[in-house]
């Protein structure tokens, strides 16, 4: 779980209220992030655009590095163990319907 500094945890009305000046502090990078929090609870985050980007990209390897797992498995397999091509699809959200 991530962790907030009190001054990176922030109500969605003072949110409203300054948002401007909330936005300005992640840019330049006073707060690294912002927990907006609803009811006391957290309830989104707000992040510089770089940090997210990164954030983004390094999600995506993740995700390559899934797939490529999943498909030498299936290269080892013996045939006994093959893994059915439909399962690993499912599981990374791919599908041949059109």
């Amino acid at each position: 779980m991530v962790a907030y500094t009190q001054n990176e945890l922030i109500s969605v009305t003072e949110i409203s209220k300054q948002f401007g000046e909330y936005i300005s502090k992640v840019k330049n990078g006073t707060i690294e992030k912002i927990g907006v929090l609803k009811n006391n609870k957290l309830n989104a985050v707000i992040l510089g655009a770089e940090e997210y980007e990164k954030m983004s990209q390094a999600y995506e390897i993740l995700e390559d590095m899934d797939i490529y797992t999943d498909i030498q498995d299936r290269l080892d397999a013996t045939d006994d163990k093959l893994l059915d091509g439909k399962d690993v699809m499912t599981k990374h959200g791919f599908s041949l319907d059109v």
